[in-house]
């Protein structure tokens, strides 16, 4: 195989989550006496981490003061910690697919938005950490995706040229981030995009599932030869 790493994404990728992050926001608003929000508002609000998350929901035609939106990160982080692994959902193809990858001895991590606080405990919560190499949240860098860097770090732990890693994700910030690291990058269709579904023009495959990428991946060939 011409990979020798591939990275994931953790929320709409490897874990239906939605349930729980949607819950940890209804506390954090009844808490600040804010109007809820819908869980399909939530889900469209997923994608850029934790507090991105928080000040859209805080947002009603002009976005939360400085002094709202810290109380509204400390709430949701609180509630969170509770909800967080309790309603997830590991999506189909996943376990199959990081079995597929596990097999042919291929280096795997996880770069994810997500706060280090929640993921290492949710991934053991929901028996996936043991598959990956490397875990890379949201606060491990100082950029999120779509910045490259928390790819790049992936690989520089991992020990992988960023042309030999392969990343998969769900929405246009997996495929950004990628691409600017200078990864492939393959997008399943069924996660949290906010809004934009990706499409087969923005990745370099789109893929029904964890397994069917491992597929996919097999019949890349490298045309550059090095």
């Amino acid at each position: 195989m011409h990979f020798q790493s591939v990275t994931f994404d953790l929320d709409g990728t490897l874990l239906d989550t939605i349930a729980d992050l949607a819950e940890g926001c209804r506390l954090m608003l009844a808490d600040l006496g804010e109007p809820p929000r819908t869980q399909a508002e939530v889900h469209s609000f997923v994608g850029k981490g934790m507090a991105v998350l928080v000040e859209r929901c805080l947002t009603h035609g002009q976005p939360p003061t400085a002094e709202k939106l810290q109380a509204g990160i400390d709430a949701f982080k609180r509630h969170y910690a509770e909800v967080n692994g309790r309603l997830a959902q590991v999506y189909p193809g996943v376990i199959e697919g990081l079995q597929a990858w596990q097999a042919c001895g291929i280096k795997m991590g996880v770069v994810t938005n997500k706060p280090g606080m929640f993921t290492e405990a949710l991934l053991e919560r929901m028996g996936l950490i043991d598959y990956f190499d490397v875990i890379v949240s949201g606060d491990t860098t100082a950029h999120k995706k779509p910045h490259p860097e928390p790819i790049l770090h992936a690989c520089r732990i991992l020990g992988v040229r960023p042309d030999r890693n392969l990343h998969i994700g769900d929405s246009l910030n997996d495929i950004h981030a990628a691409h600017a690291a200078g990864c492939l990058a393959y997008a399943v269709p069924y996660g949290y995009n906010e809004g934009t579904p990706v499409d087969s023009a923005d990745c370099d495959a789109l893929v029904s599932d964890l397994l069917a990428a491992y597929r996919q991946a097999l019949t890349f060939k490298d045309l550059t030869n090095t």
